[in-house]
């Protein structure tokens, strides 16, 4: 997966050999923003640009700019899954929240930069 960052927002690119270029879509949101380029430093510009020009829209209609995600997500285990969870992330010494967002952000990276 290929993925860039302007300012908290994230946009997943892939390369299209027809138009040798590559097009983005800033994910997580309602609203779409679109970003290409020939390049990779022409794709960040942008997303960059697109992420700058939505929310300059946003205040110049006077509205709150869409946030890609909260921060928070609601999580369903099994009891199993719930209490071994529990019980690893208390050896490590950690909340379960914490070893949650520990182990997400750990395996979000290696995917990301598979």
């Amino acid at each position: 997966m290929n993925a860039l960052t302007h300012m908290g927002y994230v946009g997943i690119f892939d390369y299209d050999p027809g138009d040798e270029a590559f097009h983005g879509r800033v994910m997580g949101m309602r609203d779409t923003i679109h970003f290409c380029g020939k390049s990779i430093d022409d794709l960040k510009k942008s997303l960059a640009v697109g992420v700058e020009d939505y929310l300059a829209l946003c205040a110049e209609d006077g509205v709150q700019p869409e946030k890609p995600y909260s921060g928070k997500i609601g999580l369903r285990l099994n009891a199993d899954l719930h209490r071994l969870a529990a019980t690893v992330a208390k050896a490590e010494g950690k909340s379960l929240n914490t070893w949650i967002m520990e182990t997400i952000e750990r395996q979000a990276k290696a995917s990301l930069s598979a």
